[in-house]
């Protein structure tokens, strides 16, 4: 027949001959393998056909469970017990949360303490064991799971020689003559085989009757004969390369440290010992030309000289005796310097004069110059005892880390324990921000390098006019090449003691930043360790996940040289009001060394005689929780008399002036330059800047600015950003429904707060990165919420879905691209997975009614169409979309209640659904994460659990929205087609923006 006579599906018959594939067989059968393989590439007879492997997915979605008989349907349903939500208590570093204590707090705190203090809701897999994703089968665990197993040789795979081995040479069932007995053609030698053969036993019980259970019973005893405890350890394991994802348990989110390095001060002396001298220990980053660390206040003072201090002292606290710190530094650098700067007890005469005796005597002369010596002691106990709560520069020096870590030598950089004092990441401690440096700083690292003591000789004597930290950075940059610069100064004689070695991955008696006990701190008694704050040198992309609210005070000059008088040895007092009272001054200013813990007021040092005086000084201050319009700081300048004149008072206020730390909500921050007032604030003054020429006020130099200070602030609760700050206020405005609202210089009502709310969103990307990824967990929540659970204004639900999604959107970009170093291995993000993981939470089920509000009608509405919208809004501009659906014909009561009514008619069974469920939010059985702001409810009122409870566990596995929750194995489908409940619709939209920018 020709080829174009034949019918089309003869073409697609396999036209091989029969005997050609047997032969071809025979030949593997018997041949050797480098022979088989010759014949098989030579001939390449296809004996089967290639199959397209099955879309195993598509299977299980066309197929419903109920469809399926047997045994089999095990394997297509998700097990029901497969998921369960455990409440994961929160791991705290010290043996107190540190939130504020109970009061009226605003919305803004009362959120940032809910969110630092609730404990952790995950999602618990119970076979996530099972799941090659999680547990990755390697060749390792191939072999262990081998273990054990006969080794199996079928017929075709063994070889010739295998098959015919000594004992089936008695067998005359294998036996056949010798070669030359056997006929050659193929028919004759099966004839021969066959009459050789034994006869086989017969079997009586083969014609006999047995039921179908009886065979299968006997069919599934046999199979269970020597069966392999795992199917799949039969299978070689896959390539590493191969693989088609890899999922991990992210770590929770913590607090980020860099790499932490603890200083110890062991001894001060001098050649002469007359006085108490006070020591400052902080971290310089030259190249950066920055501040980056805290003060480190000590006292190595004698008790005798300690003596002298007694009458203006009280009882020192403990946390002010601390001789230890630990330093952390994120981006080490070879251009680190430790600065040591010295203090002592305010007294006539310049820096010069006072640091003579220090320059000039010599312990060995201490008989030749007893009388100077006396002389010196007594001026030094009357200047303490008038004088002793006054403090100025005395000298100054610093140690070059870089040199100490390379003279000290590297040990293994790549230990256990360092990995595990880096940052909370899995990945970032592999490949944190110290990894994104320059390449001059990868061969720096404080990590690693053995104990080095330090004995500092050299000091340099402070310089009146060259106190600032410009000046300290030509120093220090000169102190890498020694230059003329430096032999200028004039060197005291001393010895200062130190310590510096890596810090301990769990070091005793520790002392956070607050002042807060880290735990283990086994006796309350023991002289503590302070941990001292970073100041990084470069953005740190990290967020917040413990209450912090620290504002530091940064005093840097002073220009008196117009003021007419004897005004010349000048300092400023700090003091942080509450109100304008004298007595309203608050004790938030951290204590120093061998003093009170916290204080109401604080002196800069003075500059004698100089009436333009430059300031280092750092006040640091606790925030309080809430801060009001009537807060503020208040700097009182005083003329101090430091020779005793009768009429003369020891310290004369010569000038005022003032910060409001609140503005349009938003907490100041940032360079000021205030003019300075000489008279006394007026009444009502605290409510408006020096900036503003109150009338019948007299100010220095004609209201110029005269004082210049800095403010910067350390705070998880404040943003600093005028973007998340907008966003927040305008957010917990709707949420206590506070109308009508200033906002800058409007007033907002019902009708306007929609319109700005939408800007706002728009905003959010032009917020600064560092605080977008500081408060991603807050801008997240409130993004989700405003998605899941839109406002209700008037009576009104605002369509704010679209905008709240693209700035979710622009959020998850954001981080995914800030962190792009710390990416795993499949790009994904460690934050946001962290954030999925243990800190997303949907909102309540209640609709988002403002403030305690009581319960109206919610009708949805459109910018198009709505009844009763306040007739403020301007339609024109709006140009959102709304997704709700205004011609219903029945209200809603809620907004999922529209998503459920589309979704039910397409027969989904939710019976089992979780959101449907007693352990719903808002059930009889619900666990409170946090509670919504119109709620009473109080966070901590959750018990504080040692280890993970059960909470609620979820019944079916297809209600859980399967882009936040990765599945096990097949547990990310939805079996049956089932879509995720009306809660979850947003979710699972903000899990697909997640998953597209590889979060």
């Amino acid at each position: 027949m020709a080829a174009a006579e034949r019918r089309a599906f003869a073409h697609k018959i396999n036209r091989t001959v029969a005997a050609e594939v047997r032969k071809q067989v025979s030949r593997e059968r018997s041949g050797s393998p480098h022979s088989s393989r010759r014949c098989s590439s030579s001939l390449g007879v296809p004996l089967t056909e290639v199959v397209e492997p099955l879309d195993f997915e598509d299977v299980l979605l066309s197929r419903p469970p109920d469809a399926e008989p047997g045994p089999l349907r095990d394997l297509v349903e998700f097990p029901v017990d497969d998921l369960e939500l455990l409440l994961q208590p929160r791991e705290c570093r010290t043996t107190e949360p540190g939130i504020p204590e109970d009061g009226k707090l605003d919305a803004q705190v009362r959120a940032a303490v809910e969110m630092y203090t609730e404990d952790w809701i995950i999602t618990h897999r119970r076979y996530q064991h099972l799941s090659a994703v999680y547990s990755p089968i390697t060749a390792e665990t191939q072999r262990e799971r081998q273990k054990g197993l006969t080794r199996q040789v079928f017929e075709q795979d063994a070889s010739g020689d295998e098959r015919s081995g000594p004992e089936d040479s008695d067998d005359p069932r294998h036996s056949s003559g010798s070669p030359d007995d056997t006929p050659r053609s193929s028919g004759a030698s099966g004839i021969f085989d066959l009459r050789n053969l034994a006869a086989d036993s017969l079997l009586p019980s083969l014609l006999e009757r047995a039921a179908p259970e009886d065979v299968d019973r006997r069919n599934e005893a046999l199979r269970r004969q020597h069966r392999p405890r795992a199917l799949l350890t039969l299978y070689p394991a896959p390539d590493e390369d191969e693989a088609v994802e890899r999922c991990s348990r992210p770590e929770p989110p913590r607090e980020h440290f860099g790499q932490r390095i603890l200083v110890k001060c062991l001894s001060l002396k001098f050649e002469i010992e007359i006085e108490p001298i006070f020591g400052i220990l902080a971290l310089y980053d030259v190249r950066e030309k920055k501040k980056i660390s805290e003060n480190f206040y000590f006292d190595l003072n004698s008790e005798s000289m300690k003596g002298l201090l007694r009458a203006h002292g009280t009882h020192p606290a403990i946390s002010t005796l601390a001789r230890s710190a630990i330093f952390s530094v994120t981006y080490p650098s070879p251009d680190i310097f430790l600065v040591i700067k010295l203090e002592k007890v305010l007294q006539q005469g310049d820096i010069s004069e006072c640091c003579e005796p220090y320059m000039v005597m010599k312990e060995a002369d201490t008989a030749k110059n007893k009388e100077k010596l006396e002389k010196l002691r007594l001026a030094a106990e009357q200047f303490c005892t008038r004088l002793g709560r006054y403090r100025m520069p005395f000298a100054w020096t610093a140690v070059h880390l870089a040199n100490i870590v390379s003279s000290a030598g590297q040990s293994d950089r790549d230990s256990d324990s360092e990995g595990e004092r880096r940052p909370a990441w899995t990945d970032r401690r592999r490949r944190g921000p110290q990894d994104r440096t320059s390449s001059g700083d990868d061969t720096c690292s404080f990590s690693g390098f053995r104990p080095a003591t330090l004995t500092v000789t050299n000091f340099f004597k402070q310089e009146a006019e060259r106190l600032s930290d410009e000046d300290l950075f030509k120093f220090l940059a000169d102190m890498r090449r020694p230059t003329s610069l430096l032999r200028r100064l004039r060197p005291v004689t001393a010895q200062l003691k130190i310590d510096i070695s890596p810090a301990p991955e769990n070091p005793h008696f520790c002392l956070s930043p607050e002042l807060l006990h880290v735990k283990p701190y086994p006796d309350p008694r023991g002289r503590p360790t302070k941990e001292i704050l970073e100041f990084p040198a470069r953005e740190v992309y990290a967020p917040h996940t413990s209450y912090r609210n620290l504002l530091y005070v940064y005093p840097h000059s002073l220009n008196f040289s117009s003021r007419q008088g004897s005004v010349r040895n000048l300092t400023v007092r700090v003091q942080y009001m509450a109100g304008e009272d004298p007595s309203q001054a608050l004790p938030v200013i951290f204590g120093k060394s061998s003093c009170s813990e916290f204080t109401r007021e604080a002196f800069t040092p003075v500059v004698y005689h100089n009436k333009s005086p430059e300031f280092y000084e750092e006040f640091k201050l606790r925030l309080p929780a809430c801060v009001t319009e009537n807060h503020h700081l208040l700097f009182t300048f005083y003329h101090v008399s430091c020779q005793p004149r009768p009429g003369t008072a020891l310290e004369t206020p010569v000038g005022f002036t003032w910060i409001p730390l609140l503005q349009h909500g938003r907490l100041r921050t940032g360079p000021f330059c205030l003019p300075v007032s000489v008279d006394q604030p007026p009444p009502s003054y605290s409510v408006l800047t020096p900036d503003v020429a109150l009338p019948g006020m007299r100010w220095v130099d004609g209201h110029k600015g005269v004082f210049s200070v800095e403010l910067t602030a350390v705070s998880s609760v404040h943003p600093q950003d005028p973007h998340l700050d907008k966003f927040f206020t305008l957010v917990h405005v709707l949420e206590e429904g506070a109308f009508p609202f200033r906002l800058k210089d409007a007033v907002l009502s019902e009708g306007t707060v929609e319109q700005e709310l939408r800007a706002s969103l728009a905003a959010l990307r032009l917020a600064s990165p560092e605080p977008l990824v500081a408060f991603s967990h807050h801008v997240l929540d409130k993004l989700v919420r405003l998605v899941v659970r839109p406002p209700v204004i008037g009576g009104q639900i605002v369509n704010l879905g679209r905008g709240a999604f693209e700035a979710m959107a622009h959020v998850v970009s954001l981080v995914h691209r800030s962190l792009e170093a710390a990416q795993d291995a499949r790009g994904h993000c460690p934050l946001l997975a962290a954030y999925v993981y243990y800190a997303f939470r949907l909102p309540g089920t209640e609709p988002s009614l403002m403030g305690g509000a009581p319960p109206v009608t919610v009708q949805p509405a459109t910018l198009a169409r709505g009844p009763g919208r306040p007739a403020s809004l301007y339609l024109a501009r709006s140009k959102s979309i709304s997704s709700s659906n205004p011609d219903l014909a029945v209200a809603p009561g809620s907004v999922d209640d529209e998503v459920s009514r589309i979704l039910a008619t397409k027969g989904i069974d939710r019976s089992h659904s979780w959101v449907n469920s007693a352990y719903a939010p808002g059930g009889s059985k619900a666990v409170l994460r946090r509670a919504p702001p119109y709620c009473g409810a109080d966070p901590r009122q959750v018990p504080s659990l040692p280890a993970p409870a059960r909470v609620s566990p979820p019944p079916q596995h297809e209600h859980l929205p399967p882009s936040w929750l990765r599945p096990t194995n097949l547990g990310g489908l939805p079996g049956g087609g089932s879509g995720p409940p009306p809660a979850f619709v947003w979710s699972c939209g903000v899990g697909a923006v997640g998953n597209t920018e590889s979060s």
